[in-house]
């Protein structure tokens, strides 16, 4: 029989479905030993380690400088941008700085000067790292959202992409799709991609300016409509197929493929009011650790998880040498409420099955 001994930090009662612990000082018949857990890192902002590219080059407005209209009054273009003076530029880098309350800083691209050539743009996330999405991430626009979107994800880094959700005004126009929400999805197709139009309509440049990747909405299918049922949603993520690897991504790619066009067709007589405005990127998760690790740190300008349970890599993706006794597993939330570790062992460790 196991009696749980103090030991500094991993000594801290185990919380049922928190797997922020990794191990435990125990005693056992045969003596001292570790016993260890499936964990994971905390949530945390992902936008404070993120790299950001825009393409393509040139779309980002200021070189040369440029008026600009707004939708609610379009013949009125007295804002300017100006890449060369830092009061009137709006590079990239402000779609991730911290904001004074009331005051909103933002990346813009060039107006839509050159209709009818498409005014697209790409804003991809690269994290170099596996993350794992634990809540919404949220785009916030300013002067209107766009009508059409694509957001997508990359499980390697950028060299595959694959779409995550569409947005449109009209979906079926759009893409072919037919409208639908995430809230409305079954537990079968929770992990399905789809189409929105819940974020593309005009309502007002000032009014609504999020636009979500709706991941609470999918956990709620689960875990019910407050999160509260977690050991359900831990459950499902070990035992539906392609779930877990859903929320799972190392990059992020918006395209954007029409601006917002103020409830209306596009009026040639004034293309000044048509860009594209993003002051906040909000994206929420974890460290991939493969339930190996409960800490996440940056090493060398990437995020790397600590491995416990004998593993090593970004990941914990692999077995550390002389630990290789068997084929290396990643962790498991089950059996809740700590789940099975699935540690690599040394030749003759007991611990390792543990």
């Amino acid at each position: 029989m196991l009696h749980l001994l103090a030991l500094f930090l991993h000594c801290l009662p185990l919380a049922s479905g928190d797997y922020d612990i990794c191990k435990s000082w125990v005693t056992t018949d045969e003596g001292p030993t570790w016993e260890f857990y499936a964990c994971q890192p905390k949530a945390m902002r992902l936008k404070d380690y993120v790299r950001v590219k825009v393409e393509p080059s040139g779309i980002t407005c200021g070189d040369p400088p440029e008026r600009f209209c707004s939708h609610e009054n379009p013949y009125l273009c007295s804002n300017e941008c100006d890449a060369s003076n830092p009061d009137l530029a709006h590079p990239p880098r402000l779609m991730f700085d911290r904001e004074e309350e009331g005051l909103a800083t933002y990346w813009q691209s060039i107006t839509w000067s050159r209709y009818p050539s498409p005014l697209e743009a790409n804003i991809t996330l690269s994290w170099n790292k596996s993350v794992e999405l634990t809540d919404d991430v949220v785009m916030t626009f300013e002067y209107g959202r766009p009508t059409v979107m694509v957001l997508e994800k990359s499980l390697d880094n950028g060299r595959t992409w694959q779409p995550y959700q569409f947005y449109a005004e009209d979906c079926m126009e759009a893409f072919g799709m037919s409208a639908r929400r995430a809230r409305d999805m079954s537990s079968s197709s929770a992990h399905r991609v789809l189409c929105t139009e819940e974020y593309s309509r005009w309502a007002g440049s000032k009014k609504e300016k999020h636009v979500r990747f709706e991941v609470r909405d999918r956990f709620a299918i689960f875990a019910g409509p407050d999160l509260r049922n977690m050991d359900n949603l831990y459950t499902r993520l070990e035992s539906a197929k392609g779930l877990k690897e859903f929320f799972t991504l190392t990059d992020l790619r918006m395209r954007l493929l029409r601006p917002a066009l103020g409830g209306t067709y596009v009026q040639r007589e004034n293309l000044y009011k048509y860009f594209y405005a993003i002051s906040n990127i909000e994206v929420v998760g974890r460290c991939k650790c493969n339930l190996h690790a409960n800490l996440c740190s940056v090493r060398e300008g990437s995020l790397q998880c600590e491995c416990e349970h004998n593993t090593t890599g970004p990941d914990c993706g692999r077995c550390k040498k002389n630990f290789r006794t068997r084929a290396w597993r990643a962790g498991s939330y089950l059996p809740l409420p700590h789940g099975s570790p699935n540690a690599c062992a040394a030749a003759g460790s007991a611990f390792g099955s543990k």
